[in-house]
């Protein structure tokens, strides 16, 4: 079976709405490399015949640079050179986009963050006074332009921002997020099987990319083993991934933040106090502002994020962090140390070292998996637990924790969830865990009298786990069991 679109419905009626104007346009496309804002728009394009596209990739270089690139570009799509002469300017360049949108073209700008860069940030002030032009004339104007990023920060400067010459230019916005995990189920249908064991791998090491997904299909190893599929896609000489995270997200760093992010990798749930500890240990006399390079990552970059127990303040001070990114979490978690080693010691013990730590890392993995089923479920009303609010964890400095909570405030229901990557854990550590639900219900007296449920998750559980945890009162639920009637 060939490779499919999947998921995407509903950016897709969007962008099919937004070209079926046929009217000027001025659209802004975020969401993380690779998760195919590219790909959306081709698709998109396939459905409206006869409109012309120009493509570029817009490189984090010179204004040279620049201009080099759109040439290229236009000679790729066949734009003609008598009618559309190359640009040799960054005035030029915005001239030529109105040129080509009023000639019925698409135009699409990626990584269109690079133009917050100080060489490149007088391209927005022409293309500002083309923008304004094309929009007085919206009617007449059968083109349109498509922005993608993917450093949203540095987008939302350049279109957001009252300073900016783009600030409220745009007609139209998408965010693009991962694949939920129903389209991830499917994909797995049609090239590989419904093990659980396997979704956990998979989602915890590629969460909803598509373009991940894809090239382990066209690699040939989406239905093999755990050590076949890393072995092929991190450890050869011309495997696909396995520069992926150096090229793609960690050389807009260019190592200023490598400390505190591989700490957050490797210790997901950790404080700023724990991060400060571990760098200082690193070095007595630094000077690095661990909580200045926090601040960074969360609203620049949006690689890490700061999570707050169910019910807490905004203010409250017992905030954890996180990598947001599956796969960046476990590629400098489990997978860049081996992999830099490759020349230097046999790959199968490499492999085998970066398996063993990928599935230390899939408890937390398990814990996002779970939380993001329940509310999927929820949207579309598969199973019994509608929520009413996000589902989240809790803790305390009681060492109260668990790792899901679940409201639906219209029955007065309240969930309590326990994870382990384990099933043969589960069972005896409910004890244990009803010690932490009272403690929470202690703290939050107005759930007292709410109806309470309690659920032990795994990634599979057999019959006999099922039954020593029925009898202690819980629900067991394995991903079985959360993904059926996705």
């Amino acid at each position: 079976m060939s490779w499919g679109f999947y998921g995407r419905g509903t950016e897709l009626a969007e962008l099919n709405r937004i070209l079926a104007r046929k009217r000027w346009f001025f659209a802004r496309i975020t969401g993380r490399r690779r998760i195919g804002k590219t790909t959306l728009i081709q698709k998109a394009l396939q459905a409206s015949e006869g409109r012309r596209i120009l493509y570029m990739q817009i490189p984090d270089s010179a204004p040279a640079g620049v201009l080099s690139a759109a040439a290229d570009a236009m000679d790729t799509f066949g734009i003609d050179p008598i009618r559309f002469p190359r640009p040799s300017s960054l005035g030029d360049l915005a001239r030529m986009v109105g040129t080509l949108a009023r000639n019925g073209t698409i135009v699409a700008l990626d990584e269109f963050q690079y133009f917050n860069r100080k060489v490149l940030r007088g391209f927005t002030s022409h293309l500002q006074a083309v923008v304004d032009q094309l929009s007085a004339e919206a009617d007449q104007v059968p083109g349109g332009v498509f922005v993608l990023g993917s450093l949203y920060t540095d987008l939302v400067a350049l279109l957001e921002d009252r300073r900016a010459p783009l600030f409220n230019r745009t007609t139209d916005r998408i965010e693009l997020e991962h694949l939920d995990v129903s389209s991830v189920l499917s994909l797995l249908q049609d090239h590989a099987d419904e093990d659980p064991e396997r979704l956990l791998f998979l989602w915890n090491l590629f969460e909803g990319v598509p373009k991940f997904y894809r090239d382990c299909f066209e690699q040939g190893v989406l239905d093999t083993n755990r050590q076949q599929l890393l072995s092929r896609m991190f450890f050869g000489s011309s495997s696909p991934l396995r520069t992926e995270a150096e090229n793609w997200f960690l050389s807009e760093l260019r190592g200023r933040y490598d400390v505190v992010l591989k700490y957050v990798a490797r210790h997901p749930g950790c404080t700023n106090g724990e991060v400060l500890a571990h760098t200082k240990s690193l070095s007595r006399e630094t000077k690095e502002q661990v909580g200045g390079y926090l601040k960074i990552l969360i609203d620049r970059y949006r690689m890490v994020e700061k999570r707050l127990p169910i019910f807490a303040k905004k203010t409250a001070r017992s905030g954890r962090y996180y990598i947001r990114d599956n796969f960046l979490r476990a590629w400098l978690n489990a997978l860049a140390n081996p992999v830099s080693a490759i020349n230097f010691r046999p790959e199968d013990q490499l492999v085998q070292m970066a398996d063993e730590r990928l599935r230390n890392a899939e408890g937390y993995g398990l814990e996002r998996l779970v939380g993001q089923l329940y509310e999927e479920r929820s949207r579309k009303g598969v199973g019994s637990f509608p929520l009413t609010k996000q589902i989240d964890g809790y803790w305390d400095r009681a060492d109260t924790e668990i790792d899901l909570v679940a409201l639906n405030e219209d029955e007065s229901r309240i969930r309590f969830g326990t994870c382990k990557r384990s099933s043969e854990r589960l069972a005896p550590d409910l004890v244990r865990f009803d010690g932490h639900i009272q403690r929470f219900l202690n703290a939050h007296r107005r759930y007292q009298d709410w109806t309470i449920e309690k659920v032990a998750i795994a990634p599979h559980i057999d019959d006999r786990e099922r039954s020593a945890i029925e009898r202690q009162g819980y629900r067991p639920e394995d991903l079985t069991d959360l993904t059926a009637g996705l």
